[in-house]
C-alpha cells in the first residue's frame, strides 16, 4: 500500500519538475528569439570610411618622409661644397734641415759624461793649477783620498796657522817647484811595505780633468818609487767621476794646456 503511495508521489513530482522545466525553458528561448538585431549597414559604412582615412594618412605621411628626406640631401650637399671650397687640401710639412754635430773645442778640452758624472779612464792626464804641471794619475777608488808626490816637506806657521812648504817635480825634468800651503789635516796611513803607521800632511790643491775643474784634498808623499806621480782617490770620484775600467785616456785637457806642457799624453 505505501509503495504504491511512494510510486504515486514521485510519478507527481516528476510531472511538476518537467513542467517547471519547459516553462523556464520557453521563458529562455523567447527572450533570445524575440529580441531585435541591429542594422550592420551602419557600421560597416563607418569600417569602410575609416579605412580609406587610414590610407590617406599613409600616403600623406610617405610624401612628407620623402619630402624630409629630399630637403636633408640638399642641406647635406650644401655643407660638403662649402668643406670643399674653404678647405685647403692637406700638405705635408718641409722636412727640417737636418742638425750638425758641432764640432768639439779641443780649445777648451773634453770629458764625457754620464748622469752629470765624469767618465775617467784609469789613467788620466791631471793639470796641477798653479805650478802650471800636467802629471798622469792613477785613478783608484781603492785610496781613500788623493794624493800627490812631494819632496822636501817643512812644516811652519804663519799667522797663527799652520802651513807647509814642499816641492813638486817638473815632470820630464829633475827640477822642482816650491808651494807653500795652509794644512787642511793630517791624516794617518799605514803602508803594508812600511811597519807602524805613517802620518802624512793634507793640504788643498785645485786641478783639471779633461774640461772638469775641481779643488780636493791631497796627501804630500814622496811617490818617486811609484809609476805615477799623482793618485785621484775616492774623495775625488765620490759623486763627480766614474770610471770606465779597462781604457786610459778617456779625457782631454784643453789645447792652452797641452801647448805649454810637453809631457801631456
Amino acid at each position: 500500500m505505501r509503495s504504491k503511495q511512494l510510486r504515486a508521489g514521485l510519478s507527481t513530482l516528476s510531472v511538476v519538475v518537467l513542467a517547471g522545466t519547459a516553462l523556464l525553458t520557453g521563458c529562455s528561448a523567447d527572450r533570445y528569439f524575440m529580441v531585435p538585431k541591429s542594422d550592420l549597414g551602419d557600421l560597416n559604412t563607418s569600417v569602410q570610411t575609416q579605412r580609406a582615412t587610414l590610407v590617406t594618412m599613409e600616403n600623406n605621411a610617405t610624401i612628407r618622409h620623402d619630402k624630409i628626406l629630399e630637403q636633408n640631401e640638399v642641406a647635406t650637399q650644401k655643407v660638403l661644397d662649402a668643406i670643399a671650397t674653404q678647405v685647403a687640401k692637406p700638405s705635408c710639412p718641409p722636412i727640417p734641415a737636418q742638425k750638425a754635430c758641432p764640432a768639439t773645442d779641443r780649445s777648451k778640452g773634453r770629458a764625457d759624461r754620464l748622469k752629470g758624472k765624469v767618465i775617467v779612464g784609469e789613467v788620466e792626464n791631471f793639470y796641477l793649477a798653479g805650478p802650471g804641471l800636467i802629471y798622469k794619475a792613477r785613478i783608484d777608488s781603492g785610496a781613500e783620498t788623493s794624493s800627490i808626490d812631494a819632496r822636501n816637506i817643512t812644516r811652519f806657521e804663519r799667522d797663527g796657522s799652520n802651513w807647509v812648504r814642499f816641492d813638486v817635480p817638473v815632470p820630464g825634468t829633475k827640477d822642482f817647484v816650491t808651494l807653500e800651503k795652509e794644512i787642511s789635516r793630517r791624516v794617518k796611513v799605514i803602508q803594508a811595505s812600511a811597519d807602524g803607521a805613517e802620518r802624512r800632511v793634507v793640504v788643498e790643491l785645485q786641478f783639471s780633468i779633461g774640461d772638469h775643474q775641481q779643488v780636493a784634498e791631497f796627501t804630500l808623499s814622496d811617490r818617486s818609487n811609484l809609476t805615477y806621480q799623482a793618485l785621484i782617490g775616492r774623495n775625488v770620484l765620490r759623486d763627480v767621476m766614474l770610471i770606465d775600467v779597462g781604457k786610459e785616456y778617456v779625457t782631454e785637457l784643453p789645447d792652452s794646456i797641452r801647448t805649454d806642457n810637453d809631457n801631456g799624453k
